[in-house]
């Protein structure tokens, strides 16, 4: 019996009613359709610190810290939105990302990324739609051994393009979306099944 693929979901924002929470949920649900058990999680609850090695020093990994490397272990894949913040990831999402690296006695390095799957998609109200995060967001997560799709989806003037319930109003956007979430799901079928 072929293994399903399990997925984390998060977008790299804390705001309440964030454009790329509900993006990343639409991604999400094209990895169900397409077999896959996902997780979404929010980054906010983790209620990370900034990352500080002396910090490190004293407590190893904050509970937020091994909370996000544990869920990432135990799932094969990432979907991430990304927003954009001064032509580059969220603060929130690269310090996410700084404690996920850090190494913990008795795993080896970079556990939680190593030959993981991910699919990347963002939202801004910016007519780029945070594509220039997300070349950085490839390039973070490539040196991070995390196999990421070549698809990825960039949503311009997000704060017009979702309806009440969170959905997208252009049909062709959310097929776009979705078919991210799908690729991650068919992908990781391929490797883990």
């Amino acid at each position: 019996m072929a293994l399903v693929p399990k997925i984390l979901a998060f977008a790299g924002s804390t705001r309440e009613g964030s454009y790329n929470k509900k993006l990343v949920k639409i991604a999400a649900q094209g990895a169900r359709t397409a077999g896959a058990e996902v997780t979404f999680l929010d980054l906010r609850d983790l209620n990370l610190p900034l990352f500080d090695e002396d910090l490190e020093a004293k407590i190893v990994l904050p509970e937020g810290g091994k909370i996000l490397k544990n869920l990432m272990r135990d799932h094969h894949g990432f979907l991430i939105s990304s927003p954009e913040n001064n032509s580059s990831v969220s603060a929130v999402l690269k310090n996410a990302i700084d404690w996920a690296s850090r190494p913990e006695p008795g795993q080896p390095p970079l556990s939680c990324f190593v030959g993981k799957v991910a699919g990347l998609v963002a939202a801004s109200p910016g007519v780029l739609g945070g594509l220039r995060g997300l070349v950085h967001l490839r390039m973070i997560l490539g040196n991070i051994s995390v196999i990421v799709l070549p698809q990825q989806f960039a949503l311009g003037k997000a704060h017009e393009a979702f309806n009440e319930d969170g959905s997208l109003k252009d049909a062709k956007a959310r097929d776009t979306v979705e078919g991210i979430g799908a690729a991650v799901a068919k992908t990781l079928a391929k490797l883990v099944g």
